[in-house]
């Protein structure tokens, strides 16, 4: 399948890197968000927008439009094509996702609540359905400002496994909210390979070179991808889900308090290099992960300003492609990501663990994660990242 990268450029990506390093700089613990999950969600807006908000997302989706707007009025008929071309993308990976077998509980949920007395468009909300499994629900914000926003913390909660409560706090959305859009990620996988519970130990984790915290480490010792970053002074190992369809890669700086100096030289071309078959080798790695629980609540329209969208959160919004009447904006875009690392996997087959001998002959290579590291969760057929973040503070 055509990757949602190589269809849009790294634009999307590059753009949720330099989100990824904004929360980075004032915050020291951990950071999770979902680059698939947001893209989509912006994505939902820009299939109801028109004009210079259009153009103002465009930058964000497409790497090649540039700032131009001349070109882009004269490329009109392309741009349309290639909006097109990536609602359907969206709505193929989408599908593909929601086909996983059960050894996924991979949840990616879109969701807009709009104000009752807006009517909108019944072509925009056949087109949110079609392509991204999402539907527009209105409530009455203006006489039942916090009925609706219990009932929107009701929505969130149940498309979360129960784990996000109250999303929304007393007093957040009132009688001026007129559209509220969620995007939640859920994720929680079976490994291909279990780690023992019996191998679980106590270990220290450290948070920088004079402070520890005893966290759950598990171990196993196998056959993963592996390879020395050596201008980053880091290793990255492989781990794959069941199936093959996930891995989650771990870069893990050779210093305790590496991790900062490495940040500032990632990029999502990097990644994809980095994580490339030809890049990677097969190697007997001796692991050690902490146990993760990780979850994240962003607020992503200062985000989003600080990256030149202005119009999208403004009352000089267009959205005339969404609803018929004028002055409608997106007032709260909240991005909430959660995920779990445990233990459970499935048994390697016979088959399987002769082969790793055969294979590798030689010693393990060890990758303790008992400092702060990089950890991201990608799709192996299409190269999309599911989930990017910081492990520093457990």
């Amino acid at each position: 399948m055509e990757t949602i990268m190589d269809s849009q450029g790294t634009a999307t990506t590059q753009f949720l890197f330099d989100l990824f390093k904004e929360p980075d700089k004032t915050n020291d613990g951990n950071v999770l968000f979902s680059p698939l999950g947001i893209s989509t969600a912006l994505a939902m807006i820009l299939l109801g927008s028109q004009g210079a908000t259009a153009s103002e997302l465009q930058k964000i989706l497409y790497s090649e439009q540039g700032t131009d707007n001349s070109k882009i009025k004269s490329e009109e008929k392309e741009v349309i094509e290639r909006r097109e071309e990536t609602h359907h993308q969206f709505q193929k990976l989408l599908t593909e996702i929601s086909k996983f077998p059960n050894d996924y509980d991979l949840t990616i949920s879109n969701k807009l609540f709009g104000e009752k007395t807006y009517l909108f468009r019944q072509k925009y909300i056949d087109y949110v359905e079609k392509h991204y499994h999402a539907s527009l629900e209105p409530v009455d914000f203006v006489n039942a400002a916090d009925e609706s926003r219990k009932k929107i913390n009701s929505w969130v909660e149940s498309h979360t496994n129960e784990k996000v409560k109250d999303l929304f706090p007393e007093g957040s959305l009132n009688s001026s909210t007129k559209l509220v859009l969620i995007n939640t990620v859920y994720f929680k996988g079976l490994w291909d390979r279990e780690f023992k519970k019996e191998n679980t130990k106590e270990e220290d984790f450290w948070l920088s070179k004079n402070t520890r915290k005893p966290v759950h480490m598990m171990a196993q010792c196998g056959s993963f991808s592996f390879t020395h970053l050596e201008d980053l002074q880091a290793k990255l190992v492989g781990i794959p889900y069941k199936n093959n369809d996930l891995s989650m890669f771990v870069l893990l700086p050779n210093d305790i308090d590496g991790l900062e100096k490495i940040i500032d030289k990632i990029s999502p071309e990097k990644l994809v290099e980095w994580t490339s078959p030809g890049h990677l080798e097969q190697r007997r790695v001796d692991l050690h992960l902490p146990r993760l629980r990780v979850e994240e609540t962003y607020d992503l329209k200062p985000m989003l300003e600080a990256v030149g969208v202005f119009r999208a959160f403004s009352e000089h919004a267009d959205y005339s492609e969404m609803s018929v009447h004028s002055g409608l904006h997106a007032q709260n875009f909240l991005h909430r990501s959660f995920l779990v690392v445990t233990e459970e996997g499935v048994e390697a087959t016979a088959g399987t663990g002769v082969g790793f001998k055969v294979l590798l002959a030689s010693s393990c290579e060890p990758v303790h994660c008992n400092h702060p590291f990089l950890f991201f969760i990608r799709h192996r057929e299409s190269d999309n990242i599911l989930f990017f973040g910081k492990f520093s503070s457990p």
